[in-house]
């Protein structure tokens, strides 16, 4: 494994078989990419051994998984609607943020206080994923904090996203130094894999 890079390992994992999403961990490797089966729709844009997931991606999708499960109308959408005046409406419901945002609520204290319970629940453990496990330094208790993460999300309402799948069944696959990608690297990758994440989601 290289290890400054986050590995794929493409299995089985199915987007639509949503009822096996929090309970199922393991998911065959897929031997074959061949288009027209298993929802391969596309020959594939490069070797599966050159794909990565840089830590700025993961974390933009975890964020947008927890935005778009939030409740629309409580005080803590509303807060992000006010936080994020730049972008339109739909652009919000859908979660889209970026580094510097995620950033900042992280840093504001107000921002908790606007949520319920289990929104609450659910931001205090990104935060926690965030800090230790994805940036600079792998705390001791990663394997907990990421489980920790992953049942406040499944509480929080969320879909089981390809971010969320490779934390709950490869946490393994991640390196020990995977703070030593920086987010300028990431910023880059995150725009570079905008079309395999189209073909993905119209798999949804």
């Amino acid at each position: 494994m290289d290890t400054q890079n986050i590995h794929v390992s493409l299995c089985s994992w199915d987007s639509r078989a949503k009822s096996e999403h929090w309970e199922r961990k393991e998911w065959p490797i897929r031997e074959q990419l061949n288009v027209g089966e298993k929802n391969i729709i596309n020959e594939p844009l490069l070797d599966r051994n050159r794909i990565v997931f840089k830590p700025l991606h993961i974390k933009l999708g975890l964020m947008k998984q927890f935005v778009k499960a939030m409740d629309k109308q409580g005080d803590c959408f509303d807060y992000i609607r006010r936080t994020f005046a730049v972008l339109s409406e739909d652009k919000v419901k859908a979660g889209i943020s970026d580094k510097s945002q995620i950033r900042n609520l992280i840093k504001e204290a107000n921002f908790v206080l606007s949520m319920n319970e289990i929104e609450a629940t659910a931001w205090n453990a990104f935060v926690e994923v965030v800090t230790k496990f994805l940036g600079n330094i792998k705390h001791d208790t990663y394997v907990d904090i990421v489980q920790n993460f992953i049942q406040s999300f499944h509480a929080l309402g969320c879909n089981m996203s390809i971010k969320i799948h490779f934390l709950f069944s490869h946490l393994k696959s991640f390196p020990e130094n995977l703070g030593d990608v920086s987010d300028e690297q990431g910023e880059r990758f995150h725009q570079d894999i905008n079309t395999m994440e189209e073909r993905y989601l119209t798999l949804g």
